[in-house]
């Protein structure tokens, strides 16, 4: 499936070393592993692996204008994230949603754009799981470094992070 994947006992990234963690004390039995190439969209990642597209659970910020907190929404890589679902389950009294740039996406998750992951951020976000993850048995997810991904299941995202499930993106049609 994915053979140029060396081995990840090497010296890690920061990144991924924490996820890496992550993973370990949550007792998950998939270690992180590194691509040879970058894996900074969904594509990337699918080529790479030899999967789905919608098999990679990619990890979208977005900024809680009312508190500037992290809104954290995983999706399928072939589905395009609805903001304004995700406004309406996030915020309150009329409170809206907003882009992240790169340097919110960074001191918030402590990931760079690109590697998040879906869990062992920084600071705690919102989280929210889309409920089209749940189409597929096995999904892989950024491991806290653009070149990393980790093996799991959507019930285990659900697990893993606490995170409500919800239909979160657009239509197809629009996509």
């Amino acid at each position: 499936m994915f053979e140029s994947v060396p081995s990840v006992e090497a010296a890690r990234p920061a990144g991924l070393q924490r996820v890496s963690d992550a993973l370990r004390a949550l007792g998950h039995e998939h270690e992180p592993v590194m691509l040879n190439d970058a894996a900074r969209t969904a594509q990337q990642a699918a080529d790479a692996l030899g999967v789905a597209l919608g098999q990679i659970a990619k990890s979208i910020i977005f900024r809680r204008k009312s508190d500037d907190v992290a809104v954290l929404v995983v999706t399928s890589g072939d589905l395009r994230v609805d903001e304004k679902k995700v406004q309406a389950l996030v915020c309150t009294e009329g409170g809206k949603l907003g882009r992240a740039d790169a340097e919110f996406v960074k001191s918030k998750t402590g990931f760079s754009i690109g590697g998040v992951s879906p869990l062992a951020h920084a600071t705690s976000p919102v989280t929210l799981i889309d409920q089209a993850l749940f189409r597929f048995d096995v999904i892989w997810a950024a491991a806290g470094h653009p070149h990393g991904v980790f093996r799991l299941s959507p019930a285990q995202l659900q697990a893993m992070t606490g995170a409500p499930v919800h239909d979160v993106t657009a239509p197809v049609s629009q996509v």
